[in-house]
């Protein structure tokens, strides 16, 4: 039999107090509770009418008739009711009366109260807790000292496979013998002692309600104490986190390819060097995904050429990278960089370009090597270097296939699988827009390269959402082309691109360094690069042409947006007309020009409404020997105050006004003002 139990604390926050009166209704008794919850010490209250000390006049007839009941029938009565304390203010006070009979058959009224604010307190905290403990759908549970369950929720009696009442007064090990009960009993009688609770303990096991399964389940644990501090047992909750535990797995393998992904963004791209974008994509595709990489390009795509291959055809593939892992078997098992190789048509890697779709091989056989490999003694070679699993994926940029992704296993013992798959597409969308820019961008180059004279364009093209004028117009006499230029470009979703810019020096060959650099410009605009951008870019290409020096301003309009992204390389500031306002050189960062190199561009945002102009001109038009260049920029602005002019006016103007005979620089000058959208 087990000792004297510590008392429970509930009557101590109930706080109830004990009255008893005599038959006139007389106090007779009082105790503490009473004093607290009524205001009157006990000699103050003994003796007196109850009635008259605590209740209001207006009550007494009802107190009255009240006590006469109980005294006269013995039934008891139980209710709230408004008392008088002796501050003067009223309580509602819950209050069980019943009558009492002492040995000698004398009688009694005896009155417990406690204030009836505390009483709905703890009705709703019960009622809540309740509610919450039934519909919760966490498993929980409460075990007393010596680890017998007391109670369980219907979300573990679901989770356990086994009834509440099957539960009670049952210990773990009994309810759940599969279970490794000495550990959870161990948890549970460290918490019981030390009163530190356990937050998110994994279990593992199987129950009668999935027995051919096994589950893995989040289990915390608390000390259960009264306020009195006695130790009443442990409450637990228990989730099962087995499909979370195989989401996180799953998870694990996404944040793997994200990162390689990322990597992928960073590494990938940084040049737009077509066999270096090709040797990027092999050092990430190396050791994550592959053993031996190979990045193949069709030769015809290499040539600038789109791809036409049609059933039946072979396909002509140049190797732009090979990688390897390790092994000089490895490497000799592909095509060397550069090398031009004839996969006939049935070959995995013909029919991989020719459908655009991924081929894949798990487990390589024999069989299959003469289908992975473009000849016999390749096929040797593959074998020899233990190729067991294939992939090859389609380079796809823009709707067109360049090429593929080659991909082997050796050392790395898994088979290609579903991850290998996703993330080695996600590698090759990502390079393949990369490669496609770069063989884009290197074919521009190369046409500039051989550019030796370029004419700008007479009238600028019509775009949507935009009129243009603009004039060009050669220094002095001589008339000879210079290195001043404009462009209006247009693209996709009806945006269009705005570009002025000056080549250092004049003649023949600034004109070629203008036409080079307007055709690499009109090449990467079509790329959809930021301006910032396209200006690092075209820096690059500057800084090859006989160190060349220019300037330019590069400015994309969107009418949908109703803005301009505007970046500067080192040239003047653009004037912007509004309608209602003073006209204004744009607040822009000056940047560097092309050709010096290392130092990055920024792009500035500025809103174009329709009827607003932007001036854009090279130095020719406002620099001169004799005035200094903010008095000649403050002449621009005065000149086009009259934003309803037409623009070719404007244009006649501005040449007529502001280009001086002893201006020996050519000039360009292109004025675009916005309308709106038909």
């Amino acid at each position: 039999m087990r000792g004297p139990v510590r008392p429970g604390g509930l009557l101590d926050v109930l706080s109830v107090a004990s009255v008893v009166l005599d038959t006139k209704g007389r106090i007779v008794l009082w105790s503490p509770q009473a004093e607290e919850l009524f205001g009157y010490s006990a000699p103050e209250a003994l003796g007196q009418y109850a009635a008259r000390l605590m209740v209001d006049e207006r009550h007494i007839e009802l107190v009255g008739k009240l006590f006469a009941d109980v005294m006269s029938t013995g039934r008891s009565w139980a209710g709230g009711f408004p008392i008088r304390h002796k501050d003067g203010t009223t309580h509602v006070v819950e209050f069980r009366n019943m009558r009492l009979m002492d040995d000698n058959g004398d009688v009694f009224a005896l009155g417990l109260a406690a204030d009836q604010s505390t009483v709905r307190r703890l009705e709703q905290d019960v009622a809540l807790s309740e509610r919450i403990v039934k519909q919760s759908p966490i498993g929980l549970a409460v075990l007393d000292t010596e680890l017998r369950f007391v109670s369980v929720n219907p979300a573990l009696e679901q989770m356990n496979g086994v009834p509440a009442e099957e539960h009670v007064g049952r210990t773990i090990r009994e309810v759940l013998p599969s279970l490794d009960a000495d550990a959870l009993e161990s948890s549970y009688l460290r918490v019981l002692r030390t009163g530190e609770p356990i937050i998110d303990e994994s279990a593992v096991g199987r129950t009668p309600a999935d027995p051919d399964e096994e589950h893995i389940w989040s289990v915390s644990v608390y000390r259960l104490e009264d306020a009195l501090d006695n130790v009443l047992g442990v409450a637990t909750s228990v989730v099962d986190i087995t499909e979370p535990y195989r989401a996180g797995v799953e998870a694990e393998h996404a944040r793997r390819r994200l990162a390689v992904i990322a990597d992928a963004s960073a590494r990938i791209g940084t040049t737009l060097d077509l066999e270096r974008t090709a040797r990027e994509l092999a050092d990430v595709a190396v050791p994550e995904l592959a053993d031996l990489a190979v990045v193949d390009l069709l030769d015809t795509v290499a040539e600038g050429r789109r791809s036409t291959l049609g059933p039946g055809e072979p396909a002509v593939l140049r190797a732009l990278a090979v990688r390897a892992e390790q092994g000089a078997d490895t490497v000799r098992a592909a095509d060397s960089p550069g090398t031009v190789a004839r996969y006939a048509p049935d070959l995995l890697i013909t029919e991989c370009v020719r459908t655009g779709e991924a081929v894949v091989v798990p487990q390589v056989k024999d069989e299959d090597l003469a289908r992975i490999a473009p000849s016999g003694e390749a096929a040797v070679r593959l074998g020899r270097a233990g190729v067991h699993s294939y992939l090859a994926v389609p380079l796809i940029a823009r709707g067109e296939v360049l090429g593929a992704l080659d991909l082997k296993r050796t050392r790395n013992p898994a088979p290609f699988d579903d991850d290998d798959l996703l993330l080695a597409r996600e590698l090759a969308a990502r390079a393949a827009v990369q490669i496609d820019n770069a063989r884009w961008y290197q074919n521009a180059r190369t046409t500039a390269l051989t550019l030796q004279r370029s004419l700008l364009p007479t009238h600028p093209r019509v775009t949507p959402g935009l009129e243009v004028a603009s004039r060009y117009q050669p220094a002095g006499a001589t008339v000879e082309v210079g290195g001043d230029w404009f462009d209006v470009i247009p693209l996709d979703g009806d945006r269009t691109a705005l570009v002025v810019g000056d080549v250092m020096g004049s003649g023949i060959n600034a004109a070629a360094t203008m036409g080079r650099l307007r055709t690499a410009t009109n090449t990467l605009a079509s790329l959809g690069l930021d301006p910032a951008a396209l200006l690092e870019h075209l820096d690059k290409t500057t800084s090859g042409l006989d160190h060349s020096i220019a300037t330019c301003v590069y400015a994309v309009y969107d009418p949908h947006l109703r803005r301009c992204r505007i970046a500067n390389a080192g040239h003047l500031p653009p004037a912007r007309v509004r309608p209602g306002r003073p006209p204004e050189l744009l607040d822009l960062p000056t940047g560097v020009p092309l050709g010096v190199g290392g130092v990055p561009f920024a792009t500035t945002t500025v809103a174009f409404e329709p009827g607003d102009e932007l001036v854009f001109y090279t130095d020719g038009l406002v620099e001169t020997r004799t005035h200094s260049l903010d008095e000649r920029l403050d002449e621009l602005l005065a000149l086009l105050g009259d934003p309803a002019r037409p623009l070719e006016d404007a244009c006649d103007l501005l040449l007529r006004e502001l280009h001086h005979p002893d201006n020996h620089d050519d000039v360009a000058l292109l004025i675009a003002r916005a309308r709106n959208l038909p």
